[in-house]
């Protein structure tokens, strides 16, 4: 058992600021990394110490192993926490890190191997009991066998990438018709996404929801689960709402699927934070899909009604102690949403947008949360996801959560880029979102642009109109020369730190 008395953080912008600041609070020194890019970005202001990795493209930065550990061995960083992305479910990258004499902030690279490829993860769980979705056992290899597997399990099936995640490398094929070009494509997809190409077919499940369970193991065989997260409001496979816990689960299926869940996590031999998918269909039936072997994007949800911090618990577990929760503990308070706030342009298929934020002013108040690595006047940077922040209410009951999240979207002031907190506001008041009825095509089913086009009133634009040329006139009369000034006694430390 050693405890961690510097923690470097390889990753950037939101997720190495909420990490950051657990360790302070537990006294632990950070050490930051950054590309060129994001020299003046928070979190490098925030951390103890910070050390430039390589140009803007993650490739020759942030995804730059060799760098990293060489960042440790410069700063003294006895630990690595990866966040999530990035190396985080890189198991090369967990054994250098092991190897160098460090600390990973994570799982074993051998449970991070098992859980990277879904068909691994199928054959690790097939004697634990776990429902799983009928399909394929192994990659394919030969496509008329593939087709023929297609036509016994029905159509519509999913082709998937064995290696995939975040919706690349999968296609779903309605017919054998489609089914060659359903193939081609994933296989390229997958290919060029991850340099693997192998796929496999599952049976598809119509109208299905995304829900998934967080759990928790320690180096000494304790595993315990933290209840689950609604995450089916998705764009290209990728989700922009969060919630917790879902709304349509019952207190037997939540127990159930976080018991499949402990398992999968046990199935090889897991400790860390991890996130175990399933997919339910309208019967609520559920089927594992895959688990995460990472901190996930949406974690804040559970720590909001579990009252967990689930970054100190992934510190403590990494350090060797034991997990002093018992799942008898743990129960569900309140409810939490968290929506994505990505510089996107939903009125034009969720297209990134960079600029800089002209205006950005965070909402405030009870029950709201963001956790962000942007300020006033920074760039969104064009090498990067483009996530913003992640706004998190948490209230008594769910609609309570909702009319938070509706508050704190109208609070936020974001200028210089588009958001999607007009698609997430819109997403909050819709009958199907505010039901619970509501599946992961959502987008498809009810999302059109013209629905955030909003109704201005005559009032409206004539006070716009005189708001606007007030601020020309203003700008006219009030702009000051540019004042440029040198700083005789720049601090040697700040020269350094900025390298």
């Amino acid at each position: 058992m050693a405890n961690i008395q510097k923690l470097l953080v390889a990753n950037r912008g939101e997720i190495a600021l909420r990490i950051m600041r657990t360790a302070r609070e537990m006294g632990i020194r950070t050490v930051a990394i950054y590309s060129e890019a994001d020299r003046q970005s928070l979190h490098v202001r925030y951390a103890d110490e910070a050390v430039c990795v390589g140009p803007p493209p993650s490739s020759e930065s942030y995804l730059r192993a060799d760098a990293i550990i060489e960042a440790c061995r410069q700063t003294g960083a006895d630990a690595i926490h990866p966040g999530y992305g990035f190396l985080s479910e890189n198991a090369g990258f967990a054994r250098a890190v092991r190897n160098a004499g460090l600390i990973f902030v994570g799982p074993s690279p051998e449970s991070i191997e098992v859980m990277g490829s879904k068909l691994a993860a199928k054959a690790a769980v097939a004697s634990y009991n776990i429902p799983m979705v009928p399909g394929t056992p192994e990659a394919i290899t030969d496509r008329d066998d593939a087709r023929k597997t297609a036509a016994q399990i029905g159509y519509p099936i999913l082709i998937k990438a064995s290696a995939g995640g975040g919706g690349k490398g999968m296609r779903i094929v309605e017919s054998d018709a489609e089914f060659d070009e359903g193939m081609n494509r994933a296989v390229s997809e997958a290919t060029s996404a991850f340099g693997d190409g192998s796929v496999f077919i599952e049976k598809y499940v119509t109208s299905p929801r995304h829900v998934e369970i967080q759990v928790l193991g320690d180096q000494h065989g304790n595993i315990i689960h933290l209840f689950e997260r609604e995450c089916s409001v998705q764009r290209r496979h990728q989700k922009v709402v969060e919630e917790a816990p879902s709304s349509v689960l019952t207190p037997a299926i939540r127990a159930e699927m976080g018991r499949c869940a402990v398992e999968v996590a046990r199935a090889c031999g897991y400790y860390g934070a991890g996130t175990v998918e399933f997919i339910v269909d309208d019967q609520l039936n559920f089927y594992f899909l895959e688990m995460n072997t990472r901190l996930q994007v949406e974690h804040p949800v559970t720590e909001q009604i579990t009252g967990i911090d689930l970054v100190k618990q992934m510190i403590y577990i990494a350090e060797g102690k034991p997990l002093e929760i018992k799942q008898g503990d743990l129960k569900i308070n309140g409810h939490a949403i968290e929506i994505r706030v990505y510089a996107e342009d939903p009125a034009n298929n969720f297209l990134p947008d960079v600029g800089t934020l002209e205006t950005y002013v965070r909402p405030q108040g009870n029950g709201v949360r963001v956790d962000d690595g942007f300020e006033q006047g920074m760039a969104i940077p064009i090498y990067y996801d483009p996530m913003i922040a992640k706004l998190v209410t948490t209230g008594a009951t769910r609609a309570e959560a909702i009319e938070k999240m509706i508050r704190a979207i109208d609070e936020y002031r974001i200028t210089g880029v588009q958001t999607t907190l007009p698609f997430c506001r819109f997403v909050m008041q819709h009958d199907a979102f505010r039901s619970g009825q509501f599946d992961t095509h959502f987008v498809n089913h009810y999302f059109t642009p013209d629905k955030l086009t909003p109704e201005t009133s005559l009032e409206e634009t004539q006070l716009a109109g005189v708001l606007a040329a007030w601020l020309f006139q203003n700008r006219q009369v009030k702009t000051a020369p540019e004042v440029v000034v040198t700083d005789a006694k720049k601090s040697k430390w700040k020269e350094r730190r900025l390298r």
